[in-house]
Order: C-alpha cells, then structure tokens, then sequence
C-alpha cells in the first residue's frame, strides 16, 4: 500500500485515510504485545493484559485505539484522561503507550492514532496531552515533536530505592 501526500489526495481527503483505527478490545492483547516485543525486545504479556483489561474495565472513557491496515492490527495506542492529578484543574489526556509495526511505520499509523486520539480528547473537553518519553528515545521524541508536542512546565522526578 503507497502512502501518498495529502496535496495528491484530492479535495476531502486525508494521508490516513487508508488507516482503519478502532477502539481497542481484549482481542487485540496478541496483536499488541507482538508489536510491543519488537520494539522491546521481550513481550510483556501480562503488563499489557493488565493496561487493556483496565483500560475496557473504566466507564468514564475509553481513549485506546488499534490501527489496521489490509485487516491486521499493526499500530496501537493506550491513553486515559485525568481529572485534577498533580493540581491541575482542567482534564487532560495522558499518552501512556504508542506503538507502530516497523514494517509499517512509514504507512502514516502513528499520525492516524495521534488524530484519532486528539479528535476523541476534544470530543470530551481535553485541551491538553501529555506524557512521558525517555530522554534518549530520539525517534519517539522526533514522532511527537512532529505531532506538536513540546516540552511541559512540568518536571518528573524519580528516586532510586
């Protein structure tokens, strides 16, 4: 499948547009934890069992979402919202986890999760995301830079025990 620019689109057309994305479901576990270990290097089976019977067991939102393309899961992404953490006052959107099939991340998956994901936290009042990266996961922090994603106010701190 050609990824094409969206000037060559045509009027109403997107460059994700070929990419399917859903709201995630407990059939997706393998899918994701496949993606995960490449990226990873191990499976983490039960960490992402956990994430997802989590993210289906909170009524309030359900902001995970799977990519497919030719009827495959090759992209995911798991968020949630929060309601005053760490004193803010307006509700945000947390990125907790996104991941793309190598084979297919030239394909647009990424942006086509990041869209879907921003259009849903703006359906529900979300004015802002946020999340966490380590500091030298350049292609992550190079993907987000180009999602618009800056620098917050905010510094996390951690101790070693």
């Amino acid at each position: 499948m050609a990824v094409r620019e969206e000037a060559e689109l045509g009027p109403g057309r997107l460059d994700t547009d070929d990419v399917l994305v859903r709201t995630m479901s407990e059939k997706d576990l393998e899918a994701i934890v496949r993606i995960d270990a490449v990226a990873m290097g191990r499976r983490r089976l039960e960490f992402y069992r956990d994430k997802i019977a989590g993210a289906l067991r909170d009524s309030r939102v359900r902001m995970s979402l799977v990519a497919e393309l030719d009827a495959m899961v090759v992209g995911f992404l798991m968020a949630q919202q929060h309601y005053g953490e760490f004193g803010r006052p307006e509700p945000t959107a947390v990125l907790e986890a996104i991941g793309v099939h190598p084979d297919w991340r030239s394909h647009k998956v990424g942006k086509a999760l990041m869209r879907q994901f921003a259009m849903n936290a703006r359906g529900l009042g979300v004015e802002r995301i946020r999340t966490e990266v380590a500091w030298n996961d350049f292609g992550l922090l190079g993907f987000l830079e180009h999602e618009g994603f800056t620098p917050g106010a905010r510094v996390v701190l951690e101790r070693v025990l």
